[in-house]
């Protein structure tokens, strides 16, 4: 699986999200492979309305329906068409506590909760919360365009490992840093199931070719 998160990034705002959002319903479908977007929250129902893959949102708050002005409520982003949420990313770091409230609004709102983890323990913890899928993301390599999988893969098999101590039915992505197809297939070659990208694929001059070449590196790394 892949997932590429649009972040606040201008080359994927407004119109543009769902430019990229075709691009990669595209490459999933030529590929046969599973590509999610997480757009920003103003773009999650254009983006829905306009593609068939997984929209995730890049966070949700831990409430419910009420007062809670400025905030993200769960039933607000599956009402917009989004299959699921990002949690707990290095940009939108929360304390553990709301990481489990947050998974539990997630379900109870028919969301996938996709949990960030920046290291091994942090990442155990957060399985023992029985999220759907965690992203392994060390934030020192996030937007270096120097892969977890490659500067530090022993990171990667451990936390793997420790993850499916505590839930061996969670999903695994690997992110930071991921910019190429070979640090693609050099994350799935460690254990995961997918990799987790941003501004490599956002920001890049061809978008299309390099979500292509991702695709076809995660396919021949499962085969």
């Amino acid at each position: 699986m892949l997932v590429v998160n649009f972040k606040t990034y201008l080359e994927a705002t407004g119109k543009k999200a769902v430019e990229l959002a075709k691009v990669a319903e595209e490459i999933a479908r030529e590929r046969g492979i599973s590509i999610a977007v997480a757009p920003q929250f103003t773009d999650l129902k254009p983006v829905s309305e306009a593609t068939g893959i997984p929209v995730f949102s890049q966070h949700i708050d831990p409430i419910r329906p009420g007062a809670s002005t400025g905030h993200i409520l769960a039933e607000a982003v599956k009402s917009s068409g989004a299959v699921g949420t990002l949690l707990n990313h290095s940009e939108r770091r929360i304390k553990i506590s709301e990481i489990e409230e947050s998974v539990e609004m997630a379900k109870t709102s028919d969301l996938i909760a996709l949990v960030c983890a920046n290291t091994a323990g942090v990442s155990a913890a957060v399985a023992a919360l029985d999220p759907h899928m965690i992203a392994v993301e060390p934030p020192e390599l996030i937007g270096t365009g120097v892969a977890v999988s490659k500067a530090r893969p022993e990171l990667i098999t451990y936390t793997v490992k420790r993850i499916h101590t505590v839930n061996p039915h969670i999903r695994i992505l690997c992110g930071a840093g991921v910019s190429t197809s070979e640090d693609v297939s050099k994350a799935i070659q460690l254990g995961t199931e997918g990799v987790l990208v941003a501004s490599s694929v956002v920001k890049s001059k061809d978008p299309r070719k390099l979500l292509s070449e991702m695709a076809e590196a995660a396919l021949e790394a499962t085969h």
